[in-house]
């Protein structure tokens, strides 16, 4: 009878019926709480419903009995990941490597960590070390592919992932996989193809859904130019990452320090310096911008979240009230209108990316709404008092500022794990 039960909750993962197979293997379990296939069954329910705590007693318990299995630490690193530790997780894929050195599962799955902390080398080396075991090993290819792409050899990742499909023709997450490199390199029509395969395989799959959206928004060439940067400034460590940010910001203030001192550059210098702020601020805004454009589109607006249509409706509002303030500037002459288009203007860059994915869940979003009440009060004051320059106005400078680099770091952190 239990033979039969175990059977059922297999089928039951299979399906991705989790909840339903929990609710058998916890009965099975109760039984014979020591039974080592039941503890590793359920541990697998426990991943699917993201229940890491649970999954991991689990997994304590399994290896407890029988620590002699790499399948057990492979389980282990794979609940080292939904935990986000990353150290963890690679110290597990050591270990099970160490009790099973011929399992190409766990040389694949520790080369897409590897890729994920952007150690495209490490990555490829242990990719092929799968490969060498299991030349058809799909984790493996895909992997392989994107390490060879971030190392810029393109011929060889392009080669290696239309191998993997050749394996596989209908595998969703290898299609999903080709687009984006697709994308990466610059050809986002046929990206949008082979994330329309994945999705015709995988409706669900929110890896080709996040590609489609970028996809059908690179038809814009203003977002395809920021994509290549999106993607050139992604593919670098932290360190360099925050070298490419602070020198830019520090190169804006020489070039404004040598303009001011220097009056026969200053026609040559205003004009760059304007446009490395432009260009600065449209990264912030670009995003949202373009969810708004996507909304209209009869297949993007199917794909975007609400934190992505939120975020629009809030750029777009902002971009309005700006305008409300040069309108009634440009009306009346009075100079306090300026305090409502300077507010709706520099109000889109925490808008833009108060939703950005970051460890801390509200973070930017407590701090979009504290710099809101702070530039409305400045605007209140302004009209009050007729003081352009208050206090309010001041400490939304400073925050306006600070947002911008908070917003970096907390983005820098979440994916440079």
């Amino acid at each position: 009878m239990t033979g039969i039960l175990l059977q059922r909750a297999e089928i039951l993962i299979q399906q991705r019926r989790y909840i339903e197979a929990e609710k058998i293997l916890k009965d099975v379990l109760s039984s014979d709480p020591g039974d080592l296939h039941t503890l590793v069954l359920l541990a697998e329910t426990s991943i699917h419903l993201e229940q890491t705590e649970k999954a991991e007693r689990l997994i304590d318990t399994a290896i407890g009995i029988d620590p002699g299995s790499g399948y057990l630490f492979y389980m282990k690193a794979r609940i080292s990941l939904l935990k986000n530790d990353y150290d963890e997780a690679e110290a597990n894929f050591k270990q099970a490597l160490e009790l099973d050195p011929a399992e190409p599962d766990y040389y694949a799955f520790w080369a897409s960590i590897k890729l994920l902390r952007k150690q495209y080398e490490n990555a490829l080396e242990l990719a092929d070390q799968a490969l060498e075991i299991d030349p058809e090993n799909i984790l493996a290819l895909n992997t392989r592919s994107t390490a060879l792409l971030k190392l810029n050899n393109h011929e060889e990742s392009f080669q290696t992932i239309e191998g993997a499909l050749r394996e596989d023709p209908n595998n969703a997450y290898t299609h999903a996989n080709y687009g984006w490199n697709l994308l990466e390199r610059g050809d986002h029509k046929k990206a949008l193809v082979h994330f329309g395969e994945a999705l015709k395989n995988d409706p669900d799959n929110y890896h080709a859904q996040g590609g489609m959206v970028e996809a059908l928004k690179a038809n814009n060439l203003v977002y395809r130019l920021f994509l290549k940067y999106a993607f050139w400034i992604g593919n670098l460590t932290a360190n360099y990452q925050w070298g490419v940010i602070i020198g830019l910001y520090a190169g804006s203030k020489l070039l404004r320090v040598i303009a001011n001192s220097n009056e026969s550059l200053r026609p040559f210098l205003n004009p760059l310096v304007t446009l490395l702020a432009i260009i600065a601020f449209s990264t912030w805004i670009i995003t949202p911008v373009s969810n708004l454009f996507l909304r209209f589109n009869k297949y993007g607006k199917h794909l975007l979240d609400k934190k992505e249509i939120m975020s629009s409706n809030f750029v777009a509002a902002s971009f309005l009230v700006f305008l409300v303030g040069m309108a009634g500037l440009l009306a009346s002459g009075d100079d306090k209108f300026i305090s409502i288009a300077a507010f709706g203007f520099a109000m889109m860059v925490p808008f833009g990316s108060m939703f950005s994915k970051t460890k801390y869940k509200h973070a930017l979003v407590v701090y979009t709404a504290v710099l809101g009440l702070l530039g409305i009060a400045a605007i209140t004051v302004t009209f009050r008092t007729g003081e352009l320059f208050n206090e309010f106005t001041t400490l939304f400078g400073f925050g306006f500022i600070a947002f911008q680099f908070v917003a970096n770091f907390l983005g820098i952190k979440e994916n440079n794990v």
